[in-house]
């Protein structure tokens, strides 16, 4: 009975592993998408939905393992030696899982500053516009308060 739990959770292992190559593919897109000059938000924004639906995902498979190796827990390791080559590859699994996980996270540190730097270039820009379009309106009003008076004198000494 315990060889299927112990094939259950090497199998959800498995799964976990190609859950985070797929999402180590969408970090590899996204970085692509924010080293663009100029970035598609629709792109970006599928890019991430489409993330977030492989993290719940994965989110699902961790909760299976912990509760099925919780079930089998003291089983498992009062018996440590009639299971031990199932071990050593879900221990194995484990390793694999473990390094892909830190690699996603500095993917995700890296696209987090370039995030970052896209959304403040882009404040620096809607800054510039703004401080452009507050000068040009002040000049409109400037002139349009302006007294007629002084541009009919410049008339009259023809």
């Amino acid at each position: 009975m315990i060889e299927n739990y112990l094939e259950i959770l090497e199998d959800s292992l498995k799964k976990k592993a190609a859950v985070l190559d797929e999402i180590a593919a969408y970090n590899d897109g996204q970085e692509l998408l924010l080293k663009k000059d100029s970035i598609s938000m629709e792109e970006l924004d599928a890019n991430m939905e489409e993330k977030d639906r492989l993290i719940q995902k994965l989110t699902g498979l961790d909760e299976g393992f912990e509760t099925l190796y919780e079930r089998i827990r003291e089983q498992l390791l009062a018996n440590k030696d009639a299971y031990k080559e199932q071990i050593k590859r879900i221990q194995g699994l484990i390793s694999q899982v473990t390094d892909k996980s830190v690699s996603i996270q500095a993917q995700e540190s890296r696209n987090k500053k370039l995030i970052e730097e896209y959304f403040a270039k882009e404040k620096s820009q809607i800054r510039q516009g703004r401080k452009a379009s507050k000068t040009a309106y002040s000049y409109y009003k400037s002139m349009s308060n302006a007294d007629d008076t002084s541009f009919s004198i410049l008339d009259q000494k023809k």
